[in-house]
C-alpha cells in the first residue's frame, strides 16, 4: 500500500488552500471513481482533500429561471428533490437511474462531471440543458467545459462548486444502460429550452466523449416529432466501439434512443 495523506475540508477556500499545500493532491468526494482507481493503482494522488462535507457544495435550490446543483450533492439526493422533480423532472429522473443505490447514495454530481467518463449521463444533460459548471474562480458554459474524453476545460487545482441548470419549457432523457454497469451505451437528452430552441446531447456513444447532435436539433426545431429524425444518422466511425458494441451498433441506438426522448416528450 502506497502512503496518501487524507485532509477533510470544511470550507471551499480551506479545500483550495489545502489542496495548493499539496505535492500531488486530488479533490474527492464520493469517490466513485477516484477510489477505484487508486485500488487499482491507476493512481496514486499524495493527498485527498475530501470536500464531500463542505455545506456550500451540497444542495439544491432555485435562483430566478435557474436551479443550482451544488457539486457534492448526490445523485440519490438530485433524485428525490421536490424542487428538481417539479422544474426539471426529466434531470431527476436520470439521476435515479445512475448505477446502484450505493453508487447513487455516495456518488456526486461534481465528481461525475468533472471526471466526463464518456459513458456518463450528467454530461448529456449539462449539455442539452445549457447548463453553466460553476468553479472556484469563475463560470464554464457546458458547451465549452466538455473538451474530450475523460478531459474537461477545468484547470488542475480549479474546484467545482455547483452547476446551474436553466429551467426548460421540457426535457427528457432516454439511456441504454450496459446491464452489468449501468453506464450508458447511448443516452440522449432532448430538451426544448424557454427560448424554443432545441438542444439534443449524446452521451455513452461518442469517441471523444459527450457530444450535440445538431442535425436532429435543426429537424426537431421544424417539427417536434419522432419522424423529423428519420433518415438521419450519426457517423458510425465516430463512435466508440469495444466489447460491448460496435461503432455501427451505437450509431444506431443513438436514432432509436433519440426518438424515444423525442416521444417521452410528447
Amino acid at each position: 500500500m502506497y502512503d496518501v495523506s487524507y485532509r477533510r475540508a470544511g470550507t471551499v477556500p480551506g479545500a483550495v488552500e489545502t489542496f495548493s499545500q499539496g505535492d500531488d493532491p486530488k479533490y474527492v468526494a464520493g469517490g466513485q471513481t477516484l477510489i477505484p482507481t487508486m485500488k487499482a493503482r491507476l493512481a496514486a494522488p499524495s493527498e485527498l482533500v475530501d470536500v464531500s462535507r463542505i455545506e456550500d457544495l451540497i444542495g439544491i435550490c432555485e435562483d430566478g429561471d435557474r436551479v443550482i446543483v451544488g457539486a457534492s450533492t448526490t445523485h440519490a439526493a438530485v433524485h428525490a428533490d421536490p424542487l428538481l422533480g417539479r422544474l426539471i423532472p426529466g434531470l431527476a429522473a436520470l439521476a435515479g437511474n445512475i448505477g446502484d443505490p450505493m453508487v447513487r447514495h455516495r456518488g456526486t454530481m461534481g465528481g461525475s462531471v468533472v471526471n466526463n467518463d464518456p459513458s456518463a449521463d450528467y454530461p448529456a444533460a449539462l449539455l442539452a440543458l445549457g447548463a453553466t459548471v460553476r468553479t472556484d474562480r469563475r463560470d464554464v458554459a457546458a458547451d465549452d467545459f466538455f473538451v474530450d474524453m475523460f478531459e474537461t476545460d477545468l484547470e488542475e487545482d480549479e474546484l467545482i462548486t455547483a452547476i446551474a441548470f436553466p429551467v426548460p419549457k421540457r426535457a427528457t432523457y432516454a439511456k441504454f444502460p450496459n446491464p452489468a454497469s449501468r453506464y450508458a451505451m447511448v443516452g440522449v437528452m432532448v430538451a426544448e429550452l424557454a427560448d424554443g430552441s432545441i438542444r439534443v446531447a449524446v452521451t455513452g456513444a461518442g469517441s471523444s466523449g459527450v457530444f450535440r447532435w445538431r442535425e436532429a436539433e435543426t429537424a426537431l426545431a421544424a417539427t417536434m416529432d419522432a419522424a423529423a429524425l428519420d433518415g438521419l444518422s450519426v457517423d458510425a466511425d465516430e463512435m466508440l466501439e469495444d466489447l460491448h458494441g460496435s461503432g455501427e451498433y451505437r450509431a444506431h441506438l443513438v436514432g432509436v434512443m433519440a426518438k424515444r426522448a423525442v416521444n417521452a416528450l410528447s
